[in-house]
């Protein structure tokens, strides 16, 4: 590239005009006086050959003139000292503030740092920072090294004291927001999946995330990644939730209606850790959950800028990484079992939209269910008509599950409770026979296989539930109720606020937490020991004189979790209004939170519990019960993880014990075994179809089956 050479013009009495020097500060070039300041020598520039050089001054021809030598004439016209009107040449030296870098000045041909020379636009060359620039015959000089007075800036900040440290902390950061990406995407939503071969997957989203994300325009770039750290925020706490429901109730967090049971959740924090303890957790993990969601946010925003300054970097990288899902995808690779090729979270989204769909369907299809009754229609006469005259006990005792009978270390001491057990009430003059109940629920959600087993539905989730205890089904208690020929009665201690639904269930009366009259001290999350609970139910029902039949739901809630402390059986003339409990819990009570340490001691306390509520049940039928006594008790569900371990089932015992043998003899068929214990081979029913066949073995026709 070449240039039109500028023409040379002739000398005048002024040739060149010395270029005043100037200081950062000084506004006025020329001072005061109207003089120009001598340059300095090391400023000055080499004259090109033929070119003379004027005995008034020490820089003629110097690389920051003008080219014009008419501009020359009057020095005081030099007043600014950064461009000549006109004129080809290059920024002036001294104008340059910044002696690492002086800007070049318009249509100029000079490079942009005196050190670096860089080619400036029409230039042919600036190869070296050290000497002049070629002039091409323009009698325009270039600079060829900054002014001597010009020092470079100190530097601000500690990432200019300390650029490695900044570059070492910069490049953390990003790799800690990398990893926390990943680690959101692939991290599964059950904590006993956590192993190593699941986080050494390619997630999918994370590819197809990043290439939208470096498609789009700058400003719905940066919307975009707020809405994916928001969403991945939002990810990570259905994570959260899905691996507390899958501890305890061994399934995911249901959307719609699971809410509700966040308040159990606080009431067992408060039975593990007390009212503070509790409260501390809570605030602790809204903060964690606001501190994560912010934390994936500004995450994906610094990825983003990363990615986007090395687009070419990222897009290679991105292509390798789709190649590779697709390859793994297609041959289904996998490491110690996991599929190499991850799209779970993509998975779990649709999953939980699907089931929140099928949760709308499946409320038509309940209501379908239950208004297929074929109880609804049969007269009160007709209904339980084995049964009248007895006295009938339903009782729950709470997480009494198949676990508590196989499971080795606990099956063995609880296999001898209930075979004492089983002696006292023969040795009492009853029979008894057991089997086994599949219940809808694990782990927690007393009152959804209450409403099972009562219903004949399989009251699965909340929304059954509430379905339910809406309409009009006929519940086994309620049956009791419409023949006119009992009066019904809840034992519910476990209920400490208003029950509307204990209506639907037909009971004439219900005595909650308030109305049993205790004193004493809760006993983690159960409100008073099962001992007591029964003590008041004799007092205020079963033990009146002139009553007539009647039957009562019992609720026994000292196994519920955490299974400490627990309380232990007192002499009955002890009991009084349980105001003896405060000094026997501070004595033999075990602190829940010192349990919890151990699995093997949550499932040894656990045990003991269950031993409690049977041997309290059992005592006082063998005491208060008569010939006219028949007792049905059976456990909810199963308990949690901790105890059952992984994968478990979700059957429970039932048990029913009368004196009378033409009670046992209407259920010779089922197949149940003696005892108290019910064998492994004993049958295994759904729980929602126990109130079919009760109420067909105990109509009219008696003995059969529906």
């Amino acid at each position: 590239m070449s240039h039109t050479p500028t023409p040379q013009l002739p000398s005048t009495d002024h040739e060149a005009a010395a270029v005043p020097e100037r200081s950062p500060d000084d506004d006025n070039p020329t001072g005061t006086e109207g003089k120009a300041e001598p340059t300095d020598k090391k400023a000055a520039l080499t004259a090109e050959p033929g070119e003379t050089k004027t005995s008034d001054t020490d820089a003629a021809d110097d690389a920051d003139a003008a080219d014009d030598a008419d501009a020359a004439d009057d020095a005081d016209a030099a007043d600014d000292a950064d461009a000549a009107d006109d004129a080809d040449a290059a920024d002036d030296a001294y104008a340059a503030d910044d002696a690492y870098a002086a800007d070049a000045a318009d249509d100029a041909d000079a490079a942009d740092d005196a050190y670096a020379a860089d080619a400036a636009d029409d230039m042919d060359a600036a190869d070296d920072a050290d000497h002049t620039s070629d002039t091409d015959a323009t009698g325009t000089a270039e600079l060829a090294e900054p002014a001597e007075t010009a020092e470079p800036p100190a530097p601000h900040g500690w990432r200019e004291r300390r650029p490695g440290l900044a570059r070492a902390l910069a490049r953390t950061v990003t790799g800690l927001a990398v990893v926390l990406v990943l680690f959101v995407l692939i991290v599964p939503n059950d904590i006993t999946k956590f192993e190593p071969a699941r986080f050494v997957r390619i997630p999918a989203e994370g590819i197809l995330g990043a290439g939208l994300l470096l498609l789009l325009p700058p400003r719905t770039r940066k919307v975009m990644a707020v809405a994916l750290g928001m969403g991945l925020g939002l990810l990570t706490l259905l994570k959260l939730l899905d691996m507390g429901f899958y501890w305890t109730l061994d399934r995911p967090f249901d959307l719609v209606l699971d809410w509700i049971l966040l308040d159990d959740a606080q009431s067992f924090m408060k039975d593990l850790a007390g009212e503070g303890g509790a409260l501390a957790a809570t605030i602790g993990l809204i903060v964690l959950v606001a501190a994560l969601v912010v934390l994936l946010v500004l995450s994906v925003l610094r990825l983003t800028r990363l990615m986007v300054s090395n687009r070419h970097t990222t897009g290679r990288t991105l292509i390798v990484l789709g190649t590779a899902w697709i390859t793994c995808s297609t041959l289904t690779l996998e490491f110690s079992g996991v599929p190499v090729a991850s799209h779970s979270a993509a998975t779990l989204v649709e999953n939980r939209v699907e089931a929140v769909r099928s949760g709308l369907r499946d409320g038509k299809a309940f209501q379908k269910q239950a208004d297929d009754d074929a109880f609804a229609d049969v007269p009160p006469d007709q209904l339980l008509t084995g049964l009248r005259g007895k006295d009938v006990l339903i009782t729950f005792i709470e997480s009494y599950g198949r676990s508590a009978i196989d499971d080795p270390q606990m099956g063995e001491p609880l296999g001898r409770t209930l075979e004492q057990k089983t002696k006292e009430l023969t040795d009492a003059g009853y029979a008894s026979r057991s089997g086994w109940l599949r219940s809808p629920i694990t782990g927690a959600g007393s009152w959804l296989g209450h409403s099972t087993f009562l219903s004949g539905l399989w009251i699965k989730n909340e929304q059954r539930y509430r379905n339910l205890v809406s309409g009009d089904r006929l519940t086994l208690t309620e049956a009791f109720r419409r023949t006119g020929a009992w009066r019904t009665v809840g034992i519910v201690p476990g209920t400490q606020m208003a029950w509307p639904e204990g209506k639907y269930f037909g009971l004439d009366h219900i005595y909650d937490s308030d109305e049993l009259g205790y004193r004493g001290p809760k006993f983690s999350w159960s409100t008073m020991p099962d001992q007591y609970t029964l003590k008041a139910f004799e007092e205020l029902e079963h033990g009146k004189e002139g009553r007539g039949p009647m039957m009562a739901e019992i609720i026994l809630t000292s196994s519920h979790n955490p299974w400490a402390p627990i309380p232990k059986t007192i002499p009955e003339d002890r009991i009084g209004d349980g105001s003896v409990y405060h000094s026997l819990q501070k004595k033999e009570g075990k602190d829940p939170a010192e349990v919890w340490k151990d699995p093997a001691n949550v499932r040894d306390e656990y045990r003991k519990s269950i031993e409690y509520s049977v041997t309290s049940l059992v005592d006082y039928v063998a005491k208060y019960g008569s010939k006219d006594t028949v007792l049905i008790f059976l456990g909810d569900h199963q308990p949690n993880k901790t105890v059952t371990g992984e994968n478990p089932n979700y059957d429970v015992p039932v048990s029913i014990v009368a004196q009378d043998p033409k009670v046992l003899d209407k259920i010779s068929d089922w197949g149940w075994t003696n005892g108290l214990k019910p064998a492994d081979n004993a049958p295994e029913w759904r729980m929602d179809k126990f109130r079919d066949r009760f109420m067909t073995a105990f109509g009219p026709q008696g003995g059969g089956t529906p």
